[in-house]
């Protein structure tokens, strides 16, 4: 209620004040040529700028936005945060009509809010090729203290195209770990007395603890790998308003000098509390007010969470005051300490019936066997007074700016948590770090305790060996939406079964994150959800339409990790040629990879099409000493690891001669074992039936060794069997094997050794395409 009578209050107003109080802005994306690594390539720009131009509003005025796109093929705008009409929302096809090429599409909705927040595409995954940007509206009255203020966008860039990314995640390509220094081989493992943990991993089928996915060569402050701003003098509070627009990079933010004073979460304002080291997951915003010091130029430092990477900036002038560092995290020691801890890991992110969910069993199953009552709120103590995402967003409330409290300031030593050895130490309090108990609503953030309350529980699932993501073991383009109905309180619990963080962001409305606060729990929009643990979410339920919830990791999203939460209400009558399903069934796409080895004793082509639940392959293996073999089949998955096949298999039945080539058809299993073995389990039409085997291990950084193992029985039972001397036989055996060894040369080739009893010894080059 409290939102529709700001809106008729606005309504009012806007009507006796005129267009003097409308903001207009327009936008047009395109293609542009950009250079962010010394490499010149093709990106997407808005205004022809990277990021796009900070859109500056008045709370209480009204936005209108023309966006026009001048590239070859359709996009979209999100406002990031905005509580806006569901039309305006911005994602193709759920809420808005894509802007076709060539077209303007108008965006206009009333600012009933202040605050930091940004807006990106919602189309496939154009985000990451630079098509975002920010908004800062400002507040009627200004409550907080300071001189001047600067935006900041965090952002990462890749040189390749963003839907090679994704390919190369799905295809389980080991570069982008070594490429930047975070892969885990063998040999290193067995140094650190880790191989009972790599053992435990690898029963789970696990290669090690992932932290991020894609290797970066930069990562980017507005736009810059470094940028100073010097315009800014000794002894001014300076308001940074920080948002992480990347496509897939968290940070650790730290601040030079004096320790910053956190003001503003999300957009909404916070008790305001002095915090040096603070993580932000991407699509979060966090203000803050720093003090320019007299002695120098402060230094803020964006660290990638994996430490791979970061960005700075430097605010004033002088010598450079650092920014404290953060270290990298050691990836064996959580190994270790996940081993010690015999955590469970693995949960499915398929399930061979998707339409039966079991969120509370799945949890049961596969979560952390820890008492609940010491994980979420005790709800009972709630007093859910009416406020919600409804809340009055003009902030009267009291946000005098703190004195310094040396109680509250961080001691930088204590930033970097090491052990004697070095290395990071690693066991569950690491999560310590990623609560969200340091913000505190200055005003309860409660909800009418009259109101019903719908419970979900949804359970964060993920597949990092076909790299598929979802909620409940079900990806998108198998889920349905989820209903809720106005004038409820949506309660969600949000149980993190992967070894991944999960920023989960609900569109057009904002959330009280539950944290030890209580009453005054924060509001936010994006909620960071850390490996194996669980965060409950509410707000209250007073919209229209279809919103999407998501993972606001771009290719975790894009593989399936979101969901439609509904209203049931009919779709806008201007989406009528705009079908539902186009979203739904984005994380569904076909990705093609294929790989070719060139060596001195054989030739082997390998060729793979796969979605969700769908595969073709193509295998071919030819032998300079005339053995060949080739096979063609089609595979459905029932499950993450498990599926059927069917296909057609073609082999010399002469060794070292071609004159007689045997086709036939197979059908059988494909089985990803515990230990990460390729298990195939077949029978031809001959009746013959067949076992292969195979596994790949990186022993090196770069060096991987594996092996394949083929035997194949014949009983007789459709041919007459006989020896080579032509003796009559009732069982005849094939053995087929090889082993060999593979060094990492860059994304695309590998050099390669292996011997195969039918082709003999040989070396070469393989090639990813």
């Amino acid at each position: 209620m409290m939102r529709i009578l700001l809106l008729l209050v606005f309504l009012v107003n806007f009507s006796a004040l005129g267009q003097s109080d409308t903001t207009v802005y327009k936008l047009s994306i395109s293609n542009v040529m950009v250079n962010k690594t010394g490499k010149s390539q093709m990106a997407m720009a808005i205004n022809g700028s990277i990021p796009g131009p900070t859109l500056t509003f008045k709370e209480g005025n009204y936005a209108v936005i023309y966006v026009t796109n001048t590239m070859s093929v359709e996009t979209s705008l999100h406002w990031h945060g905005l509580l806006l009409p569901n039309f305006y929302d911005g994602v193709p096809y759920l809420t808005t009509p894509p802007i076709q090429p060539g077209k303007t599409q108008k965006y206009e909705f009333p600012l009933i809010q202040s605050g930091t927040y940004w807006y990106h595409s919602h189309t496939m995954l154009q985000e990451q090729s630079g098509l975002f940007g920010s908004i800062v509206i400002e507040p009627k009255e200004k409550t907080l203290d300071y001189d001047k203020e600067l935006v900041l966008v965090l952002s990462d860039w890749t040189n390749e195209k963003p839907k090679n990314v994704l390919r190369n995640l799905k295809r389980g390509n080991e570069w982008y770990g070594v490429k930047k220094g975070t892969s885990t081989p063998l040999n290193k493992v067995i140094a650190r007395k880790g191989l009972g943990a790599q053992m435990n991993f690898w029963k789970q089928r696990m290669e090690g603890a992932d932290i991020a996915d894609i290797y970066y060569p930069a990562f980017l402050s507005n736009g810059e790998r470094t940028k100073d701003y010097p315009e800014f003098k000794a002894g001014e509070k300076v308001r940074l308003r920080i948002i992480n627009g990347s496509a897939s990079s968290q940070f650790w933010m730290t601040f030079g000098g004096t320790d910053p004073l956190l003001v503003s979460s999300d957009g909404i304002d916070v008790v305001p509390v002095r915090r040096n080291k603070t993580f932000i997951a991407i699509a979060e915003t966090y203000d803050f007010v720093v003090d320019i010091p007299e002695n120098g130029k402060m230094e803020f430092r964006a660290t990638a969470q994996d430490g791979s990477g970061q960005t700075s900036i430097f605010l004033g002038q002088g010598d450079i005051i650092a920014a404290p560092e953060v270290m990298r995290p050691d990836k064996i020691g959580m190994m270790k300490s996940m081993a010690k801890m015999d955590m469970k890991m693995g949960a499915p992110a398929m399930k061979s019936r998707p339409g039966v969910e079991e969120p509370q069993k799945m949890k049961t199953e596969w979560g952390m066997q820890m008492d609940d009552s010491k994980m979420d709120m005790d709800h009972s103590k709630m007093n859910h007074s009416e406020m919600g995402h409804d809340m009055d967003m003009s902030k009267e409330a009291d946000k005098k700016m703190p004195e310094d409290d040396s109680k509250m300031k961080m001691e930088h030593a204590k930033i970097n948590h090491s052990t004697e050895d070095g290395s990071m130490a690693m066991d569950m309090s690491m999560y310590d770090d990623y609560t969200y108990d340091y913000l505190k609503s200055p005003t309860p953030a409660t909800y009418d305790a009259n109101k019903p309350v719908k419970e979900i529980l949804l359970n964060l699932t993920g597949n990092m060996w076909r790299y598929i993501w979802s909620l409940n073991g079900v990806p998108l383009s198998e889920a349905d939406l989820i209903k809720i109905e106005k004038g409820e309180v949506v309660r969600i619990t949000l149980n993190n079964l992967t070894m991944m963080h999960h920023p989960m962001h609900l569109h057009g409305h904002f959330f009280r994150v539950l944290n030890a606060n209580g009453d005054y729990s924060p509001l936010k929009h994006t909620v960071n959800v850390p490996p194996m643990q669980q965060v409950s979410i509410e707000f209250d339920a007073s919209e229209d339409g279809d919103w999407f919830f998501h993972c606001h990791v771009l290719y975790h999203m894009m593989s399936g990790m979101a969901r439609v939460y509904s209203y049931g209400t009919p779709r806008d009558s201007r989406l009528a040629p705009n079908s539902l399903e186009k979203v739904l069934k984005e994380g569904s796409h076909y990705y093609n990879w294929g790989t070719l080895e060139l060596t001195s004793h054989m030739t082997e082509l390998n060729l793979q099409s796969s979605n969700i639940r769908n595969q073709f392959n193509l295998t071919a293996e030819y032998g300079w000493n005339q053995n060949m073999e080739a096979e063609l089949s089609y595979e459905r998955y029932l499950s993450d690891y498990f599926r059927v096949f069917v296909g057609v298999n073609a082999e010399n039945e002469i060794e070292n001669s071609l004159d007689e080539i045997s086709t036939t058809a197979v059908a059988g299993i494909r089985y990803f074992t515990p230990y990460m073995f390729n298990l195939d389990l077949r029978l031809d039409n001959k009746l013959r039936p067949e076992i292969r085997l195979s596994r790949e291990i990186m022993i090196f950084p770069r060096t991987s060794i594996f092996g394949n193992y083929e035997y194949k029985a014949d009983l007789g039972l459709v041919n007459e069997l006989s020896n080579e001397m032509g003796q009559k036989k009732s069982f005849l055996g094939e053995t087929t094997w090889s082993v060999g060894l593979d060094y990492l040369i860059s994304r695309n080739f590998s050099a390669t050794a292996s011997y195969d009893n039918r082709f003999g010894a040989g070396a070469g080059l393989m090639v990813r395409f």
